[in-house]
């Protein structure tokens, strides 16, 4: 790994703060961010990462690449929870191995946020699509989880998918960057420069505060889940990093953009702990909240936001 990227991502303001945010927390100081202030900052970063994608994708033309993208996302969504069920069953119950590969081969758009911020400090760009194919994943990997839990745990209430379907669609941030993404595919060109102030100039204030918040969110759930062992600690790293890297390299055969590789390697790599939980609830109640958000909040995020995006873009230089 090229110590120069390394350091450069980990003496980046915006994650500096989530540092910030864990030693506040560990220190058990008295610094919080209202939930609603929180909730808000959250919806801004997905509107403009939608938005920009969207205005991006009006711009671009609709060819194979972006058709093939789409299909590996799909892809991607439905393999990871697929082979990582069969691994946590092993050493979980049913109903969480479920949730917890839900989580894991759906996304976290929070992570998507960090990464595009990660490409602006070493001045690449990508695809617009890419906003696309991290929308499209969403899904996918929850009916999947959901399908192998009812499979294997026959105890359990069945659900309608139809249900499921419905809640993961229509989930907040699924919404808000569908229709952000949407709204910049449409928005005249002009007009959209009247919001650019917003969009563009204030983005990296908002992730900084953001990801404070996350820091302190994340020393509070990691000490939530020790009870649970080495286990899922190490698969919270191993499995996302062997899903980033893999797809790091094999991402070439689809598109030779730096940018558009990169991104596809953080949504393999990344965990859902928004939009999985929010339909688990629903769809496996047995599961244990307490076990997936602080796996994927609590370590597969740290990881990926620190070591994991150097690694996943050096492998990218390297195969190019």
């Amino acid at each position: 790994m090229d110590i120069a990227i390394l350091t450069s991502n980990l003496t980046n303001p915006t994650l500096l703060f989530f540092v910030l945010g864990i030693v506040a927390a560990m220190v058990r100081s008295d610094l919080r961010i209202p939930s609603s202030s929180s909730r808000f900052i959250s919806l801004y970063l997905l509107f403009s990462i939608g938005f920009k994608g969207g205005q991006e994708l009006a711009h671009s033309e609709i060819n194979a690449e972006i058709w093939n993208s789409l299909l590996l996302g799909l892809l991607l969504a439905t393999l990871i929870p697929l082979y990582t069920f069969f691994i946590l069953k092993r050493k979980v119950s049913v109903s969480d191995a479920g949730a917890i590969a839900a989580a894991y081969g759906s996304v976290s758009a929070v992570t998507f946020v960090a990464a595009s911020s990660f490409l602006e400090q070493q001045q690449i760009a990508f695809g617009g699509h890419m906003v696309a194919v991290m929308a499209l994943m969403e899904a996918p990997a929850i009916v999947v989880g959901v399908m192998l839990k009812m499979k294997f745990d026959k105890t359990d209430a069945r659900v309608r998918m139809r249900d499921i379907l419905h809640h993961s669609l229509t989930n907040g941030s699924v919404l808000m960057i569908v229709g952000s993404l949407l709204i910049g595919i449409i928005s005249d060109v002009k007009q959209a420069e009247g919001i650019k102030p917003f969009t563009t100039d204030i983005f990296k204030g908002f992730l900084a505060i953001f990801l404070l918040e996350m820091g302190m969110t994340t020393a509070r759930r990691i000490a939530a889940f020790r009870k649970y062992g080495g286990f899922v600690a190490a698969f919270a790293i191993v499995v996302p990093a062997i899903n980033g890297a893999l797809t790091a390299w094999l991402s070439s055969s689809v598109t030779s953009d730096i940018g558009n590789r990169f991104m596809f390697a953080i949504l393999a790599a990344s965990a859902s702990y928004i939009a999985v939980p929010a339909a688990m609830r629903l769809a496996a109640p047995k599961a244990d909240p307490g076990l997936y958000i602080p796996m994927a909040i609590g370590v597969t995020f740290p990881f990926n936001i620190t070591l994991g995006m150097p690694l996943y873009y050096e492998i990218i230089l390297l195969s190019s």
